[in-house]
């Protein structure tokens, strides 16, 4: 059984053993947060994705399930309540944030409760799914979530009538970007990935869609030494706001893969 640090601890002396995950914890001193008590405990986060493969038997975010800290999950896609046999996307980047797993990965939140939510279809891409965002975000505010970390933009669609143009992408045209600014005026604090697509040419390389609303934060993508991650997208959005708002390790970022085991990934889900 996993020997996991005591949520009472006294302030300073958790000595959380990160494994490889502490140069990404460290760059942000989130050991020295987490030594002063900021480990998430009383914050919900809803976390919007495409599935969370095997959550529910991933030795790495066991204590999040044994302390009850999960406290809900939907599929929008499929409207049903189970997201556990989805695509694995979503249960990496949970295991970035609620991992527990000492020796191997630490989260960066790991005594935070989460809302688990499948708006994505990872094998098309249509409108729809910017609808099923906007909808569970309109429940996670219901449910008293503080956050909303999302790890989905979009940009191109299946059907290229749909896609969203750099002009589109003022921060106030596209539907999850105008649910995830209403999110944001709720008072939830919205998160959301600025995007894969800095190395391509063109508008195609700016933020994607809900990352270009204002009040949204836009995460870019660094690597451990601080250096952009050239995958990173890039800013303003066509409304000259500043984007992406923030970086973080996106590139060999650190996460449990669907054994529980620490493994390393690339992208800006992973650094937001």
């Amino acid at each position: 059984m996993q020997c996991h640090f005591d949520l009472h601890a006294p302030l300073g002396i958790t000595g959380l053993d990160y494994g490889n995950s502490l140069s990404q914890i460290r760059l942000h001193e989130g050991d020295y947060l987490h030594d002063l008590g900021y480990t998430g405990k009383n914050i919900v986060i809803a976390v919007m994705d495409a599935g969370f493969f095997g959550y529910k038997t991933n030795p790495a975010i066991d204590s999040a399930r044994q302390q009850n800290r999960i406290l809900g999950e939907w599929d929008f896609m499929r409207n049903e309540s189970s997201v556990n046999e989805d695509h694995p996307h979503g249960l990496y980047c949970l295991s970035i944030m609620a991992a527990n797993k000492p020796g191997q990965i630490i989260g960066s939140a790991p005594h935070a409760s989460y809302y688990l939510f499948r708006t994505e279809d990872a094998a098309t891409e249509y409108p729809v799914e910017e609808h099923n965002w906007v909808v569970a975000a309109e429940y996670a505010d219901s449910a008293g979530a503080d956050m909303i970390s999302s790890s989905l933009g979009y940009v191109d669609f299946d059907n290229p009538v749909y896609n969203h143009s750099y002009a589109d992408r003022n921060g106030s045209t596209s539907i999850v970007t105008k649910g995830a600014a209403m999110a944001c005026q709720k008072g939830m604090i919205v998160t959301n990935s600025a995007g894969n697509s800095g190395n391509q040419s063109g508008e195609a390389k700016y933020v994607s869609c809900p990352a270009d609303a204002q009040a949204v934060c836009a995460v870019g993508a660094i690597k451990s030494s601080g250096v952009i991650a050239g995958f990173s997208s890039w800013g303003p959005n066509s409304n000259g706001i500043l984007k992406p708002d923030i970086v973080s390790v996106g590139e060999g970022t650190v996460l449990a893969n669907t054994s529980g085991n620490a493994s390393t990934g690339n992208g800006t889900s992973f650094s937001n």
